[in-house]
């Protein structure tokens, strides 16, 4: 039976599950997404011995929104993490993140490698020069702007047809769709998505040289998540000493789509670590 928790950080409640016992495994999501939306509602790691901690980034699920619109930063992202270590009593963990999560994790293990155990980063998209593209960010901004004046309806109706492999297309709306559904506060995902993509998680790729730790990559396959770039993904791994690189076979799901394949991946690294 999962436990409910509700961590307190500077006017921000996070809505935690916690599952399992032993090795202690933090899951962090993407933007737009839930604590669902990692493992995918596997229960593998819990059944074969592990302490899993889930929780919904702020704004997102059931977690309350930041105390001012702007709040979103991967600096705050990060002392959200560093709460739920300390207030679960985490001297060490192992930290899996999608995405966003994926990066939030990334700034905390830079700040704080001693509470890091192992790391699996799952589709990164920071590439270290997307901040100059403004683009991307009307792109963003067009996005929250929909989900605001139309709820899933009209975010999808400014995300538009998905740019992925027709075999795909139904999986990626239908996903959308879903996680959308789960938030208690939509205005406040808006928010994030106009101030997550503003935010750095780190300076240069050629920071990630400093990590000790295991690290596991997952890299999805441009044809199915373009979002999260494969060569993204492949440069964290060949920057992290000693990462490995998970990566798709040719034409399938991603591994990062599948919560049984990935707690495995999870699993590996956790086994590592010790």
């Amino acid at each position: 039976m999962a436990a409910q928790h509700l961590i307190r950080i500077g006017g921000v409640e996070l809505a935690v599950e916690e599952a399992g016992a032993g090795v202690p495994v933090v899951l962090l999501h993407g933007l737009t997404a839930t604590r669902r939306y990692v493992v995918m509602g596997s229960r593998l790691l819990e059944r074969s011995g592990h302490r899993v901690i889930s929780y919904d980034a702020r704004g997102h699920g059931r977690s309350s929104p930041a105390p001012v619109p702007d709040a979103y930063s991967y600096a705050e992202l990060a002392s959200d993490l560093e709460a739920v270590m300390n207030g679960l009593e985490l001297r060490r963990a192992v930290l899996a993140g999608a995405s966003m999560g994926a990066h939030t994790l990334l700034r905390y293990a830079l700040a704080f490698p001693q509470r890091v155990a192992g790391m699996v980063v799952i589709t990164p998209a920071y590439g270290g020069d997307e901040l100059d593209d403004p683009a991307r960010l009307e792109r963003w901004d067009a996005l929250a702007a929909g989900l605001r004046t139309g709820g899933v309806d009209g975010f999808l109706e400014a995300y538009g047809p998905p740019h992925v492999a027709p075999a795909f297309r139904e999986s990626v709306i239908r996903a959308i769709r879903q996680r959308l559904a789960l938030h208690q506060h939509p205005e406040a995902v808006a928010d994030a998505l106009v101030a997550v993509p503003r935010s750095l998680p780190f300076g240069a790729i050629s920071e990630l040289q400093a990590i000790g730790a295991p690290v596991a990559v997952v890299a999805s396959n441009d044809e199915a998540d373009p979002g999260h770039p494969f060569a993204v993904g492949a440069a964290y791994a060949a920057m992290i000493p000693g990462a490995v690189l998970v990566q798709d076979p040719p034409g399938s799901s991603p591994i990062a789509w599948q919560g049984s394949r990935l707690s495995h991946v999870i699993a590996d690294i956790a086994r590592v670590a010790g």
